[in-house]
């Protein structure tokens, strides 16, 4: 992106001189238990400071350099981010800078908040993803026990792509058929999921192959790879494009939650307190969302206005 020029990038000492923004930086990312938050704050702040064309401590101390200031520079890069990036993306980007002065806050650095709202979001066009049919066509097109097992989690479980890739192999109980996750917004903590029969097969399968020695449950191949080898959110989307590409199928991680979510509905006849269980999330409705989508309930009452008053009909 082209660098924003709305403000120059400022450097400040904080007003404690024992505790520097690096400190500042590594205390905010430290004190969310989640390690999705964690990921997700680190990224943006580091995007943050790419699209000012500096490192991300600089572009975290620029935001302490008075209320006026920070906020009309975060508002120039909402603004630059609403270009490219979706809605939800964007809120997501600069909730993490406000949490960051928020915390500021907390430590006495400064004394204000960063107003900056979130942009509408816009809802979701297409809850149904690849569909039943699509993801069978994603397991057809690969042996390779590893992604089986990853697309039996994605789609048996209604996964999602970032409590896939955070599981451990001391997170699974095989014997017992139950999985332990760390679902969205539970600041760290586990919860138990029972798995379906396919899933312990697929997961059997992949344990075969891997071992069961601890670590990380799926592994990146790449043998350049650094640290414990963990298999990344995009690495994961990187594999449903490429597997797609094989049968015909687009879509994504969170696609085949849709598609799981769809089918649940439709298996229990729209159940959403039975679905909500299986989905996890935290409103119902939110599945209303999917409900409609699955009926078409729109459609069908513009079909009964419009036949009503069709004269041909």
């Amino acid at each position: 992106m082209d660098e924003i020029d709305v403000l120059p990038t400022v450097e400040l000492e904080p007003r404690d001189p024992q505790l520097g923004i690096n400190q500042v930086v590594d205390l905010w990312i430290r004190s969310h238990g989640s390690q999705g938050t964690q990921r997700a704050y680190t990224k943006a702040l580091r995007y943050f400071g790419e699209d000012m064309a500096t490192d991300p401590q600089t572009a975290a101390q620029a935001l302490l350099g008075g209320k006026r200031a920070a906020t009309a520079l975060v508002l120039a890069w909402r603004s630059k981010l609403q270009e490219t990036k979706a809605p939800n993306t964007v809120n997501s980007r600069v909730a993490a800078l406000r949490s960051f002065v928020r915390f500021a806050g907390s430590l006495g650095l400064v004394d204000y908040s960063l107003e900056v709202p979130n942009v509408k979001s816009r809802p979701y066009r297409d809850t149904r993803g690849p569909g039943r049919r699509g993801f069978q066509d994603l397991l057809k097109s690969t042996s390779d026990r590893r992604d089986r097992a990853i697309l039996w989690l994605l789609y048996g479980c209604a996964l999602r792509c970032h409590e896939v890739t955070t599981l451990d192999v001391g997170d699974l109980d095989l014997d017992g058929g139950s999985l332990f996750i760390v679902g969205k917004g539970h600041n760290g903590e586990k919860t138990a999921i029972t798995l379906p029969a396919p899933v312990v097969s697929a997961l059997r399968g992949w344990i075969d192959e891997r071992g069961d020695q601890p670590g990380a449950l799926f592994v990146n191949r790449d043998r350049a790879r650094k640290g414990d080898g963990r298999l990344g959110n995009r690495s994961v989307r990187r594999l449903l494009r490429r597997l797609g590409s094989f049968c015909g199928v687009s879509t994504s991680p969170h696609g085949l939650r849709h598609t799981a979510i769809t089918e649940a509905l439709d298996a229990t006849s729209g159940d959403l307190r039975a679905v909500q269980r299986f989905s996890r999330h935290v409103d119902v409705r939110t599945l209303q969302i999917y409900d409609d989508s699955r009926e078409d309930l729109g459609g069908k009452v513009a079909a009964l206005v419009a036949g009503a008053a069709d004269l041909d009909g």
